[in-house]
């Protein structure tokens, strides 16, 4: 077995295991898990081309198989990223569409043999799907991400871990796609250093994926899609407004709620007795800003008090003022004074 292929199997090997995980481990993210799962054995299909490859091309039925399963790939990682990030995203019947090149591909093999004309039919209708899917999977991700900054205090982790995958998959299927047409363009010429290249690429994805969910088992954080479309009141109750913006105002100066690392839009509208709705409008319009925004400016106001009044280490003052993230916070406090907090705290008083 070649270096190649012997990588390979140790990828997949990788993958199988993250997909037994997957389906084994009993959460509240069970649909999403399953159809990650579902996603990772169809990968495991496609990466044991380059063990098994010669065994699929000499097994007619076996090959055609293999390549119909192919064309399920990106429709599983789209419904696994809306699944993952929206709370009222539904698995059912009506997404059925997704497969259609699926299906009509497994009508056309049942008719026809894989001649070279049905093989480049097949690979211009693979990729196409493949990139306008990625396309809408990373809309959706930007989708999230806003939604999350009106409602939530801290960066997503679901969001990193997912535009993570998305761009690793991305990576690879474009570096497969290069070696493919450096490969025609050189009379299909092999490239053995290259192959291994991409081998250990894939071998490394597996690994980073089956670390960061065996850790993280419980990683996701939904938010709800409809509250993107959702029409805001805009009301003209200009004297109501201005005094809940001086009440909730007052509330954040007297009882520092910010400090609670896990607070979230609603937590305040049951601490300021202000609709959940009536104060996503109060931030979002009558103060110009994010949630997200929001709070963190008062996270990063405290933390300068503290830079400068307390012998508390950066790290304690990270979680001191609800930070849970080193990097979440330099970042957020960089942006605020263009300094990093130990930088600030060496300002002269």
């Amino acid at each position: 077995m070649s270096e190649v292929a012997s990588i390979s199997l140790i990828s997949v090997f990788l993958f199988l295991l993250l997909t037994a995980f997957l389906i084994f481990n009993n959460s509240e993210n069970r649909v999403a898990n399953l159809l990650f799962a579902t996603f990772l054995f169809v990968t495991s299909i496609e990466l044991s081309g380059q063990f098994l490859g010669d065994f699929y091309r000499s097994n007619a039925i076996i090959n055609k198989l293999h390549l119909v399963v192919l064309l399920t790939q990106m429709p599983l990682f789209y419904c696994y990223i809306k699944r993952v990030c929206f709370s009222d995203f539904k698995v059912d019947i009506r997404l059925a569409w997704h497969a259609l090149p699926a299906i009509a591909f497994l009508m056309l093999f049942l008719i026809f043999n894989v001649s070279q004309q049905i093989e480049i039919a097949y690979i211009i209708v693979i990729q196409a799907q493949f990139y306008t899917y990625i396309v809408l999977i990373f809309l959706e991700l930007f989708k999230y991400k806003g939604i999350h900054h009106k409602y939530y205090s801290l960066h997503s982790k679901t969001y990193k871990w997912l535009m993570t995958i998305a761009i690793v998959f991305l990576i690879g299927n474009t570096t497969v796609l290069i070696r493919g047409i450096f490969e025609a363009a050189n009379d299909f010429q092999k490239f053995p250093m290259l192959n291994l290249a991409i081998a250990l690429f894939a071998l490394a994805a597996a690994s980073w994926f089956v670390l960061n969910t065996m850790r993280n088992p419980e990683l996701f954080t939904r938010v709800n899609e409809s509250l993107a479309s959702a029409k805001q009141d805009r009301g003209n109750d200009t004297d109501a407004f201005q005094e809940e913006v001086e009440q909730l105002l007052g509330y954040m100066q007297a009882h520092k709620p910010y400090l609670d690392e896990t607070l979230t839009l609603h937590d305040l509208a049951l601490k300021t007795e202000i609709p959940t709705k009536r104060l996503s409008i109060l931030i979002n319009q009558k103060i110009g800003k994010h949630f997200f925004d929001f709070i963190n400016e008062y996270r990063i106001e405290e933390s300068k008090r503290l830079l400068k009044e307390s012998e508390l280490t950066i790290q304690q003052i990270m979680y001191e003022v609800g930070f849970n993230s080193k990097s979440s916070f330099n970042t957020a406090f960089k942006k605020s004074t263009s300094l990093t907090p130990s930088a600030f705290r060496k300002l002269p008083a």
